[in-house]
């Protein structure tokens, strides 16, 4: 199976559906790209952003990674941060995070994964912030379900302290970065905190 044909025909089937709906909707989408959302998730194969939150295409700019972090070394995230918020001008950053996470479940195994580790240490440091809360659940699914609430968190701080989120506020670019989780065994996303819209909004996070 060098083709995967079953994916093309798949694709057909979808593109002919779209057309049904609005025959125009692919000649307006390849003119312009105005999404309002940038959402910042995880590579997990069953947390697809667009779909979730019942959205076209064109409508959600995303960035995917492994557990959903924000780190200010990794230029791809920042780069992908500095377009939406500097040329597309989107008003809404969403961190969504997911229960059942099998990042911070390796986390909290204990055990070597190889390379991956480097990039979970980012996620360590966010349960030795917190392992006194963590570690007073008595059951392993709760305490990762803590775990991966807090780091969506973090990772809202994180995008809140970027240069380029500061600087819009400074600019009074109408911005707001949310945190939201999603349950994979209902389907429903749940909002972890109220969005941050500003400079001072950001420092009381970070209190």
């Amino acid at each position: 199976m060098r083709t995967l044909k079953h994916i093309f025909e798949n694709n057909k089937r979808w593109a002919e559906t779209i057309k049904k709906d609005d025959p125009d909707f692919f000649n307006k989408l390849a003119s312009q790209q105005t999404p309002e959302i940038l959402w910042i998730g995880c590579a997990d194969s069953r947390v697809p952003a667009n779909q979730i939150i019942g959205m076209l295409p064109g409508s959600v700019f995303v960035h995917r990674n492994i557990a959903n972090l924000v780190v200010h070394t990794d230029l791809n995230c920042l780069a992908v941060i500095q377009y939406a918020v500097d040329v597309l001008k989107v008003k809404h950053i969403i961190v969504c995070g997911h229960y059942d996470c099998g990042g911070i479940t390796a986390v909290l195994d204990g055990t070597e994964h190889g390379l991956i580790d480097n990039w979970l240490r980012h996620i360590k440091d966010v349960y030795r912030y917190h392992r006194e809360e963590i570690d007073q659940l008595k059951d392993s699914h709760a305490r990762a379900d803590r775990l991966c609430e807090l780091n969506v968190i973090e990772q809202v701080s994180n995008v809140c302290n970027t240069t380029i989120v500061q600087n819009a506020w400074v600019r009074g670019q109408e911005l707001s970065v949310h945190g939201w989780i999603y349950k994979v065994s209902n389907g429903i996303l749940k909002e972890l905190q109220s969005c941050v819209t500003n400079q001072e909004e950001a420092r009381q996070l970070l209190s």
